[in-house]
């Protein structure tokens, strides 16, 4: 006999088709936010359980992280980069947090992040904040906090200036445009805290370091890791 909860929900699925957040094909019974083809295909990248992995060494001898990860790998043109870019350009927002929860679901697994006791997302000037209306980094780092059941700070690290994306740039441009680019507020609020660092894609790695030398700088005694949705495959897993 169905149930209140099981009529509501078909009844939901009638109106409002439930599809995958990333081929956008409608999802069967058992199927929930990715379609079976897309879960069994996700590109994932394993740094989360490789403490030594090329991400990780990517941040050696130019700032101070103790852990870094990525839950998979980015490719042009692929189905995960329209995933991506459905959360961050169009207003999918609650895909964001959906793919965090697996990001950070991959993080616990790991154990390599169990010390983690703060979460920040890397902020958005606050004009695209107002434009776009959500930092995407922030609900992804809510996603992560949903597994780890920690705070999420979003007022002690800012960015300072409306910089322009990093797309377009080459690398000596990628790094004047993210030189001093973010302030630590209240830093006695992160003293001797095991932070991790949040964002949606890690190309790069510029603006990342951006961050962790903002807060490095402010705050000595914090201990940083990074974590991202996705990591550039050409930069961190061999070009294919």
């Amino acid at each position: 006999m169905s149930t209140l909860s099981d009529i509501l929900r078909d009844l939901g699925s009638l109106l409002m088709p439930r599809e995958c957040i990333v081929c956008r094909t409608p999802l069967v019974d058992g199927e929930r936010d990715l379609c079976t083809s897309c879960r069994y295909s996700i590109p994932l990248t394993g740094f989360a359980r490789e403490p030594d992995n090329p991400l990780f060494r990517s941040f050696w001898g130019i700032v101070p992280v103790e852990r870094a990860a990525a839950l998979f790998f980015f490719t042009r043109g692929g189905a995960w980069q329209r995933a991506v870019h459905s959360f961050k350009y169009d207003g999918r927002w609650r895909s964001a947090r959906i793919l965090g929860r697996m990001l950070g679901e991959e993080l616990d697994a790991g154990e390599l992040f169990a010390s983690v006791d703060l979460i920040i997302p890397v902020p958005l000037h606050t004009r695209r904040l107002l434009l776009r209306g959500y930092n995407q980094a922030e609900y992804i780092a809510r996603g992560v906090a949903d597994v780890f059941g920690c705070e999420v700070d979003t007022g002690s690290l800012v960015r300072l200036r409306n910089n322009p994306s990093q797309t377009q740039l080459h690398t000596d441009q990628k790094r004047d445009n993210v030189r001093e680019l973010f302030s630590v507020r209240h830093p006695g609020r992160l003293a001797g805290r095991r932070i991790l660092l949040v964002d949606d894609v890690i190309t790069s790695g510029e603006t990342m370091t951006a961050c962790v030398e903002a807060l490095a700088a402010a705050v000595p005694d914090c201990r940083v890791s990074v974590a991202a949705l996705a990591a550039s495959r050409a930069r961190y897993g061999g070009a294919q």
